[in-house]
């Protein structure tokens, strides 16, 4: 007899599953993924495009969209939805190449957790996606837009900033992500930090204290998803010495945890750094304060990027 929890198991060499923290509220997530207005503006890896024929998102109904490609290749899609519980969850079934999806839209202090699995009906076919089309990559791909479509939508309502290095990406990564890299450069000139807690991990906690004419400060970062070389997420918050948050010192109507994405693209050698991030968990006079404070942040990390700049300039020789 085949229990649930070893069927469970059978699928782990036939599937595809992938997993976002996107910096936008649930019910827009739903609705770009389920608005043939929306879906085609982002549906695909980066090259492709999307032509939805019809689209009618409630069980039995189908969605049948032509995705063209960089190459002048068509591939038509047949979908089958059964089951829309909106907006929390989607199953369908795909045609050809046959697998079964399941997407689920999780709330995430405000924000939304996107998970996506895709199982094939045999290794075999999964392979074949795999090796022959790149579908992991595709994947990953698709979601990348569908976060460069939501930040288009909410623009205004997010911070971003960016800066090319001359680096390659897997060192802009490691001097991110590795606390005696962080000490060396992390925070505004002229407050050198003290790492006192690193922990790398979902959940895990980068804790550190910053010495400045004003005074010593604490600070933190709650990661929540990371990808190896490409993609970082994590919460900000002022802290106090043991990790608990606390109000910015100096503006205490400043929101008490922003959610930051920091993802990495790298070209000729050289590597660009883009970072968005938003408050969650706050007050509409937070949110206010914090977009009136946009061009101020975008000075602020104009001298934490200089600092990292000249730092990767001293160790990438």
């Amino acid at each position: 007899m085949t229990t649930k929890t070893q069927a469970a198991k059978d699928t782990s060499n036939r599937e595809i599953k992938i997993s976002r923290i996107l910096n936008a509220p649930r019910e827009l997530v739903w609705d770009v993924w389920t608005d043939p207005k929306h879906i085609d503006k982002w549906w695909g890896p980066i090259g492709f495009t999307t032509e939805t024929h019809e689209m009618k998102v409630q069980e039995g109904s189908k969605w049948l969209c032509t995705m063209h490609g960089p190459n002048g290749m068509d591939f038509p899609n047949e979908i089958t939805y059964t089951e829309v519980s909106k907006p929390e969850r989607l199953i369908y079934t795909h045609t050809e190449p046959k697998f079964y999806c399941t997407v689920t839209f999780e709330k995430f202090a405000g924000k939304t957790k996107l998970t996506m699995s895709m199982v094939f009906e045999s290794a075999d076919v999964y392979n074949y996606v795999v090796k022959e089309h790149g579908a992991i990559e595709g994947q990953a791909q698709t979601f990348t837009r569908l976060e460069e479509h939501l930040a288009k939508l909410q623009e205004g309502k997010e911070f971003t900033v960016s800066k090319e290095f001359n680096a390659p990406r897997n060192l802009v990564y490691k001097v991110f992500t590795e606390a005696e890299h962080l000490a060396k450069w992390w925070g505004p000139p002229g407050a050198p930090i003290t790492v006192s807690r690193f922990d790398f991990s979902p959940g895990g906690m980068f804790l550190y204290s910053a010495k400045s004419p004003m005074g010593e400060m604490w600070g933190r970062f709650v990661y929540c998803e990371m990808t190896e070389p490409e993609r970082v997420v994590f919460i900000n918050s002022f802290s106090d010495k043991d990790g608990g948050i606390t109000p910015n010192p100096f503006m205490p109507s400043w929101p008490l945890e922003i959610l930051n994405v920091v993802t990495l693209t790298e070209k000729n050698g050289k590597t660009t750094m883009a970072m968005r991030g938003g408050p969650i968990n706050s007050t509409e006079e937070q949110l206010q304060v914090f977009n009136n404070m946009h061009g101020m942040m975008q000075q602020g990390f104009a001298g934490t990027f200089k600092q990292l700049e000249d730092y990767l300039a001293s160790i990438n020789k």
